[in-house]
């Protein structure tokens, strides 16, 4: 028994002092104030917010205090604490706000408007000051009296800051969506360098889908402003970037070429719409643009690079869409040799990348491969030709060598481009080339070990890409296993290399036929598809990658198909609904895909939500 006592008495010492430690250690007393004030427990907190603030009595700890002394209708308490705070600072005029809240809590609505309207009274020509009042109001919800208070500030500061932003963002929070428009267009006929600021937070209109009507609201002002300051060129500009938002880009093109002839400028803003456009895969808004800019003459300051932009998205739309015509192709051949006359733009250092991808179209879509290979060789030799457009131009020329079937010579260019730029992305991705050439050929050892030094590359496409190729060669070139299969794959994958199609899928088939249960059967499958959408046979494409998620749904190919689903419908058939599946799809069974960002963001954009 006593041995028992001993042990009780030994137990309760080492409580007390490990309390007394715990109640000893800073910052306990806020923990629990805390802790108390967040589970809406005032009357605890209270206890612990007393003592803080009657030890520190800093603003840190003020607000708390006054919350529970309000929340257990300690009013008297509460005007006390906050009297005393106005003679310390009286020029911190939100606690005359918060007094007036304590009088408003307490039922004494009369004393409560005295005490807002002294706050509002009370104001100086400062910034600072007017924009605390201002949150107090707002804080408290009594967004009629932060108006009031910046509208106040707005006499006050006498044209050296408008509060319109401020006006506006508190209409926002009531819900009057047109006086919030009103006062964001209202700050830009004092000054049209708030432009973005403007742009900036009117940004959330579109980000809802319940949101329509307010964008509605926004156009209607914004032609209203138009036509009634037809000098201020400013709202004109703010109504093309609310086209722009809504990817109504041929309205756009018609109010930027209106803008732009009646200011009688040189192109430079339908340029800037081009490029967009060309961003967002609206070819033919872009070269109904680049076309505008071309019909002010050969002289002006936009026409050079209009021509070239020009041929880059004929190049785009004809090469992008995957269901070209032969006459198309031949009639952008004929562009790009026209541009590269000498009595047009001529062939020089400026005009290389036309070069490329016009040697590029013959090679690879034209089945040509002198022309091409003359056509790079002799921009290898113009005079002027910069270090990384010669090893563009060496990459395109290797290309070629290797769709011509000239191995060791490409392999042999794709060398040299790497050894010159070996720290740089354009020489990881003349290592990627040289090791996808070897694998093409068969010899997988050395292709792995290429291809297992790229995927540390900077360049996180190239990275992927050489990760891809090394696990489908190691999948498929272990010691035991039967290399066949994959030469006869490799071999296909040439074949589609070189836009034969016909004998890829012959080679993909007796693939199929002779190893029918082997490994590649989903790498079959989607090099399928990838023939299919390239001949711009879509509805074959679809069957193709629904069969490799109901087959291979824990494959590596399986969110590739999905994505590719989604954006068939996306972009191909324009079925919102399906495309939204896809990426929904895609986001909830493969979350660590690299499409995830992507799918993520195109399923937001389609449900309606504002993507940057």
């Amino acid at each position: 028994m006593n041995k028992f006592r001993k042990l009780s008495f030994l137990i309760a010492f080492v409580l007390v002092q490990i309390t007394q430690l715990c109640l000893a250690q800073p910052g306990t007393d806020e923990q629990l104030a805390a802790q108390f004030y967040q589970n809406k427990e005032f009357d605890k907190a209270l206890v612990y917010y007393e003592k803080l603030y009657a030890k520190k009595n800093n603003s840190s700890f003020y607000k708390y205090y006054i919350d529970c002394l309000i929340e257990t209708k300690e009013f008297k308490e509460a005007e006390k604490v906050v009297r005393k705070r106005i003679k310390l600072e009286p020029s911190s005029l939100n606690y005359q706000v918060d007094l007036g809240y304590v009088f408003q809590r307490s039922g004494n609505e009369t004393k409560a408007k005295e005490e807002y309207e002294r706050a509002i009274s009370l104001l100086k020509d400062e910034n600072n000051q007017i924009f605390v009042v201002g949150k107090a109001f707002i804080t408290l919800q009594l967004y009629d009296l932060a108006i009031k208070t910046y509208e106040k500030g707005r006499k006050l500061m006498k044209g050296t800051y408008p509060f319109n932003f401020e006006i506006a963002q508190v209409h926002g929070m009531k819900g009057d969506h047109a006086l919030m428009i009103g006062e964001l267009l209202d700050v830009l006929l004092i000054n049209e360098s708030y432009k973005q600021g403007v742009e900036d937070a009117l940004l959330p209109f579109f980000e809802e889908t319940t949101g329509a009507k307010r964008v509605e609201s926004l156009k209607g002002e914004l032609l209203k402003r138009t036509q009634k300051y037809p000098d201020k060129t400013i709202f004109a500009e703010m109504f093309i970037w609310l086209l722009e938002q809504q990817r109504e880009f041929e309205a756009a093109f018609i109010q930027v070429k209106a803008l732009d002839k009646r200011l009688k400028e040189s192109g430079g803003r339908v340029m800037e719409l081009a490029s967009m456009c060309v961003a967002n895969d609206v070819y033919e808004v872009a070269i109904k643009a680049y076309q505008y800019v071309l019909t002010k003459g050969s002289g002006t300051d936009n026409y050079l690079s209009a021509r070239m932009e020009l041929l880059n998205v004929l190049y785009k739309k004809v090469t992008g869409k995957n269901d070209f015509t032969q006459e198309e192709l031949i009639e952008l051949e004929k562009n790009y040799q026209q541009a590269l006359l000498p009595t047009e733009l001529g062939k020089s250092s400026g005009t290389v990348s036309l070069i490329k991808n016009l040697a590029h179209i013959q090679a690879f879509y034209l089945n040509k491969t002198e022309e091409p290979i003359a056509l790079l060789e002799e921009a290898l030799q113009l005079p002027g030709l910069g270090a990384s457009a010669n090893a563009e131009c060496k990459l395109e020329l290797a290309d070629v060598l290797l769709m011509k079937g000239l191995v060791w010579d490409a392999s042999l260019m794709y060398s040299q481009v790497e050894k010159a730029f070996k720290h740089d992305p354009v020489g990881h991705e003349a290592k990627f080339r040289n090791a996808r050439l070897s694998y093409f050929i068969g010899d997988f050892k050395w292709a792995q070990s290429q291809l297992d030094v790229l995927k540390g590359s900077t360049s996180k496409l190239i990275a992927n890409d050489a990760m891809d190729l090394s696990l489908l060669i190691s999948d498929n070139s272990t010691i035991d296993t039967n290399l066949v299969p994959l030469l006869m794959y490799s071999r296909a994958d040439l074949l589609y290399y070189r836009n034969d199609f016909e004998a890829a899928i012959q080679a993909l088939d007796s693939l199929k036929k002779l190893f029918p249960n082997h490994a590649l059967a989903d790498e079959i499958l989607y090099k399928k598809f990838q023939i299919a959408s390239r001949r711009g046979k879509t509805d074959e494409a679809i069957v193709i990658l629904e069969l490799i998620l109901k087959d291979y749904s824990w494959d590596i190919y399986a969110d590739d198909a999905c994505f590719k689903l989604g954006d068939i419908y996306e972009f191909k058939l324009n079925d919102v609904e399906k495309a939204k599946k896809y990426y929904e799809e895609l986001l909830l069974k493969f979350p660590g895909s690299l499409y995830s960002v992507e799918a993520r963001k195109r399923f937001r954009r389609l449900r309606g939500d504002h993507v940057n």
